[in-house]
This record gives C-alpha cells, structure tokens and sequence, in this order.
C-alpha cells in the first residue's frame, strides 16, 4: 500500500513535472494558460503563437524527454538485476555508445530504407550487438564480476568512441552535424515525428521489462537458488538484454548519448521503494521521465538564450555518483587490492 503511494506521488510529480517543462522557455506560457490551451480550464487561450509554441514545440519536446527518461531508467534497473550488480547501466557497459555507433553508421552511408525507423532499427542493432560483446568477455567461469564488467564495458566504450571519431572524420559537415548531436545527447529537435518514431519501442520495453520482475527477485538470491527454483538463468539473460537494448536503442535514437540516467535512476528508487523489482521497474521508468524532463528544463533555461547540451549536462551529474558507487562497492568486497 505503502509503495502503491509512492508510485502515485511520483506520476503526480512527472504531471507536475510535464507542465513545468512547457510553461518555462524562452517564451513564456502560464500554467493557467497552458492548462486553458490543452482545453482543460474554461477561457480563452493566450494567443495563436502561445498555441504553436505549445503544440510544435514544446509538447513533443516534453513528450520526448519522457519516453527517453522513462526507458533509460527502466533499462538501467533491468540491467543492474540481471547482472546482479549496482554499477550495471546501458551508458557504462557500452550499449549506449554501441547505439550511437549503429546511427552514426546509418548516417554516414545515408541509409534510409526504413525511413524515420531507419536511425532506431540502425542503434538497436549497434546496442545490441555491444551488449552481447561486454555480457560474454566479461564472463568468467559462468559469473560476471563487477570490475571486470566495468573495465570491459570502458574498453568496448573506448573503441565505439573511436568508430564514432572514424566516421565523423568521414562524414560531411551535414553528416558531421547529425552525428556530433549523438555524442552530446538532446532532445531538443523533438518533433511529432521523433516521438512518434520512440513510442512503439519504448511502449513494447516498458511493458515487456516488468515481465522480469519476479525471476530477477529470484535471481538476487543467487544464480544457484535462482537455477534451483525454476529460474533459467541464461534464457532470462538474453532476453532482458534484448529489451535492455531496445529501450536504451529507441532512446539514443532519438536523444543521443545521456550516461548515467540507467545508473542514478534506479539507485534512487531502490532507496525508497525497496529492492523487488516490480515496483523497482515501474518506479525507475516513472522517476527517469521526471528527471530528464527536469534536466532538460534546466539544460535550456540556466544558460538562456543557450542551451546545455543533454548529455554533458547528465554527465556532470551522474560521474560523482558513480565515482561514489564504485568506491562503496569496492569497499564491501574488501578493498581495492
């Protein structure tokens, strides 16, 4: 009962959240105002440049920031339960900077098969074939150790890093220009478009991640308890990754690279709401949307007229609390030697 009202606190504050995030900017729309352009106060609306600010502009850009926050946070607790550890995240192990290599690679040879699914289907792809590549050089002795699932996502970041440089060195400066907002991270060329071509991805991870919950509970336990209560611990694996990569895919797609959301995220809720991961889930996907649509509120107006890009911003934020993870953990098992 008690987390059923944690849960209904938050989606208040993401409402809350959303109608700050389209109020505040560089033109300025009332939250009465706001509310009588979405037709749910009676009176007249403030104008017809308040109404295509509102519509065209920062809805869809709102809109985005959910989606994006909500799969980045769900993706980062799914990945911490199925590698059992709390420095697991999409950005750290790599799939993020794999997605964005798959896109940049779609752009740089100007594929366009699949029309606006081309950049999504391309970063699914790249994140998913980075994931598998980290899950399976990390393993040892059928275990994945923290450290080395660090060190080795560092490595496989470090050379997506370079194909990212490679193909910026290739690309021409319209190119150069698609692929340098991968590496930044925003959300701010949301268009319907864009939210239109996330959502069925993000709707399928959010609704297939809380599927996991209760084997991942069991799977805390430990591989071996988890084995002898039924729990197929490899298939469960493979196929919380597929939905890992497809929502961290569907969000780089359309955002770029923001590390550390699947990292702080699900640390904060697990501190609230506990560690069962049905509630963790739902909690992390819900708590994601309310910070990135924060995050981006702060990214555009602490520097107005300019615009922080995304994803240093969500860096600068989250690198101290991995710092801070890295040497708690560390520290429980024993010392750094």
């Amino acid at each position: 009962m008690k987390r059923g009202l944690l849960l209904l606190g938050l989606l208040i504050a993401l409402v809350a959240s959303c109608l700050v995030g389209v109020s505040l900017g560089a033109f300025q729309i009332s939250v009465p105002d706001v509310l009588r352009l979405l037709h749910l106060l009676p009176g007249q609306g403030p104008g017809a440049l308040a109404d295509q600010v509102l519509w065209q502009v920062r809805i869809p850009r709102v809109l985005l920031a959910v989606l994006v926050g909500a799969t980045l946070g769900c993706a980062g607790g799914l990945m911490q339960g199925v590698f059992g550890n709390p420095l697991a995240e999409p950005g750290v192990v790599g799939i993020s900077v794999g997605a964005a290599v798959g896109a940049a690679v779609a752009i740089l040879i100007g594929l366009t098969a699949l029309g606006a699914w081309t950049q999504t289907i391309a970063a699914f792809a790249g994140g998913l074939i980075t994931v598998f590549l980290v899950y399976f050089l990390a393993r040892n002795n059928g275990r994945t150790e923290v450290v080395t699932l660090v060190l080795t996502g560092i490595a496989v970041n470090a050379f997506c890093g370079a194909i990212l440089g490679l193909t910026m060195f290739l690309s021409t400066d319209s190119q150069l220009r698609a692929i340098t907002f991968w590496n930044l991270g925003s959300v701010g060329q949301a268009t319907w478009s864009s939210v239109a071509a996330v959502f069925p991805f993000a709707l399928a991870g959010l609704i297939a991640a809380p599927v996991f919950a209760r084997k991942l509970d069991l799977l805390a336990l430990g591989e071996r308890p988890a084995r002898h209560l039924g729990v197929n611990v490899e298939r469960l694996r493979i196929q919380a990754i597929l939905v890992i990569a497809l929502l961290t895919a569907a969000a780089v797609a359309v955002s770029g690279v923001l590390l550390f959301m699947g990292l702080v995220v699900p640390h904060l809720v697990r501190m609230v709401f506990g560690p069962g991961h049905r509630y963790l889930l739902l909690g992390s996907a819900v708590t994601g949307a309310v910070i990135l649509v924060l995050a981006d509120l702060a990214a555009r107006t602490l520097v107005a007229p300019a615009e922080i890009p995304l994803g240093v911003f969500t860096s600068l934020l989250g690198s101290p609390v991995f710092f801070w993870l890295l040497v708690r953990t560390r520290a429980k098992q024993g010392g750094w030697a």
